[in-house]
C-alpha cells in the first residue's frame, strides 16, 4: 500500500487536519454527540436528527436501528444500534457504538508500517459512489471538509440497502411432503475510503435472524512502486521475475461497546470445550464444555471450541434466560510482530479516551497507545470489545489490474436475545423445548 508522492504528500496534509479535528474535539460531517468520544452513559436509540438516523424494516418482519456520523479518524461509525425481530414489542439494544479501530499494514521487507486510520487519512480518503454500487438503495451524503479525492466536501460516500442472503433455514416436515424455508435478507451498510494505492470497503451487515457481520474488504491496486521485494519477501508479478510485489500484512480492528438491553453494564464469559480420547468399543468421546467469567481485562487468543460472549446484565428473553451476543471470529493470520497484534481479542474496561488499537491519539501524555497495554488487570464492568482479524497479502498475478477484493471480519451472533428463532413459521410457533406435540 505504499503510496506515490502525490499521494503521500496529500496524505500527510490530510493528518494534519486530522489531528486538529481530533485536538478541538469535533468529527466530520458528525451526528449526534458533537465530540469523537462516546458518551458516559448509553443513549436512547433514536438520539440523532432524521438525516443520520437508518431504520430498516426487513420483508421478513426484523426492523434494525441506529445512528450514523463520521469520524475524523476513524471513518463510519454506527452509534445506538438497535434489533426488532417479529413478536418483540419494542426494540433490543445491542450496541452503544461499533467503529473501525485501526488498520495496521507492515511491510514483510521491514522498510515501513502504515497505521491508516491514525495516520495516514483513512477517514479523509472517503470516495463518492456511482449509483450502480448501490443498487436498491440510497447513497448518503457525507461531509468530509479536507476530503483527499474531491473537490468539495461533500461525498456520496454511503450506501445504505438491502441484500438477499439465501437460505436463513430449511427443515422438511415429519410428513415428507411440507419444507419449511425462508430466504434471509440483511441491511447492508458501506463506505469506501481511499488510502494510496489501496481502497477499502468497510461494510456492516445487519442480518434478520440478529447476527451482525463486520467486514473490510481491500481492492483497488497494488503499489507500483513496490515491485522490488527480495526473495522470500514478495512475488513475480508481470512477465518473468524481474518485478516481485512485497508481501504485506493487515492488521484490521475493530472497537465495539455493547449495551446490551441499554446497559453497558455488560459480562463477559469464556467457553472452552475438551473432548477426551476415542472411546472403546461402539462408544462416542465425550466432550465437556467449561465456562469461565471474566472478572478482568482480557487478552484473548482464539483456540479450537472456545469463544466468548457479551452477557446483558438487565435483559432476559421470554424463557428468562440472560440476553447475549457471541463473537464469532472470521478466518485470520495472526500478524506476530507486534505486541498489540499477538491477540485475537482484547477485553478493556471503558476509557473515553482510548479509541484506536495502535498509535492511539487521544490519551494525555504518558497513557500507553497500544490497546495490549491497557489490559492490566483492572475489573470489567463496562468492557469494550477490541477484535483484530489479519490477512497476509501475498500477491498473485490475478491481483492486478483492478485488484479483486479479499475480504477480512467477524460476526457477532444472537445467543438467547429471543426465545426462538426469530424467523420461526407461525406452524412451528409452539415448538420451544421438548414438546408432546413433536
Amino acid at each position: 500500500m505504499r503510496v506515490n508522492s502525490n499521494s503521500r504528500a496529500r496524505g500527510r496534509t490530510a493528518l494534519g487536519l486530522s489531528l486538529a479535528a481530533v485536538a478541538a474535539g469535533v468529527t466530520t460531517g458528525a451526528a449526534g454527540p458533537a465530540t469523537a468520544q462516546p458518551k458516559a452513559a448509553p443513549a436512547p436509540a433514536a438520539e440523532c436528527s432524521a438525516a443520520y438516523r437508518i431504520e430498516q424494516k426487513l420483508s421478513t418482519g426484523t426492523t434494525w436501528r441506529m445512528c450514523w456520523r463520521y469520524d475524523s479518524k476513524a471513518g463510519l461509525v454506527l452509534d445506538n444500534i438497535s434489533y426488532q425481530p417479529k413478536g418483540e414489542t419494542k426494540p433490543i439494544k445491542v450496541l452503544e457504538s461499533a467503529r473501525l479501530g485501526q488498520i495496521d499494514v507492515p511491510y514483510d521487507d521491514g522498510s515501513v508500517e502504515y497505521d491508516d486510520l491514525t495516520g495516514f487519512g483513512f477517514a479523509q480518503g472517503l470516495v463518492n459512489l456511482a449509483g450502480a454500487e448501490c443498487p436498491g438503495g440510497t447513497i448518503k451524503t457525507i461531509k468530509v471538509p479536507d476530503a483527499v479525492y474531491s473537490n468539495t466536501p461533500n461525498i456520496k460516500g454511503l450506501c445504505t440497502t438491502t441484500r438477499a442472503r439465501g437460505h436463513a433455514y430449511r427443515m422438511q416436515a415429519d410428513n415428507n411432503r411440507d419444507v419449511y424455508q425462508a430466504q434471509g435478507k440483511d441491511l447492508l451498510l458501506y463506505t469506501v475510503n481511499k488510502v494510496g494505492w489501496y481502497e477499502y470497503m468497510t461494510e456492516w451487515r445487519f442480518q434478520d435472524d440478529g447476527t451482525i457481520n463486520m467486514n473490510v474488504g481491500a481492492t483497488g491496486s497494488l503499489s507500483p512502486e513496490d515491485y522490488d521485494a527480495g526473495d522470500g519477501r514478495g512475488w513475480p508479478i508481470g512477465k518473468g521475475s524481474r518485478s516481485k510485489a512485497t508481501s504485506h500484512s493487515h492488521n484490521v480492528f475493530w472497537k465495539l461497546n455493547f449495551a446490551l438491553d441499554g446497559s453497558s453494564k455488560n459480562t463477559v464469559e469464556q467457553y472452552d470445550s475438551v473432548v477426551s480420547a476415542p472411546a472403546r468399543g461402539q462408544e462416542a468421546p465425550t466432550n465437556k464444555t467449561t465456562r469461565t467469567k471474566v472478572t478482568k481485562e482480557l487478552a484473548g487468543d482464539a483456540k479450537n471450541m472456545r469463544w466468548w460472549r457479551v452477557v446483558s446484565a438487565t435483559g432476559k428473553n421470554k424463557d428468562g434466560h440472560a440476553r447475549s451476543y457471541e463473537i464469532v471470529p472470521g478466518a485470520t493470520s495472526k500478524y506476530p510482530g507486534r505486541s498489540f497484534t499477538k491477540h485475537d481479542v482484547y477485553f478493556t474496561e471503558y476509557n473515553k479516551c482510548e479509541l484506536f488499537a495502535s498509535n492511539n491519539p487521544g490519551c494525555a501524555n504518558g497513557h500507553p497507545r497500544f490497546v495490549d497495554k491497557w489490559v492490566n488487570g483492572q475489573a470489567l464492568t463496562r468492557p469494550v470489545a477490541w477484535v483484530n482479524v489479519g490477512f497476509h497479502h501475498i500477491a498473485r498475478d490475478e491481483d492486478q489490474q483492478p485488484m479483486p477484493v479479499h475480504w477480512q471480519g467477524f460476526s457477532i451472533a444472537p445467543r438467547d436475545v429471543t426465545a426462538m428463532n426469530p424467523l420461526t413459521p407461525a406452524a412451528l410457533a409452539d415448538q420451544n423445548g421438548q414438546s408432546s406435540n413433536r
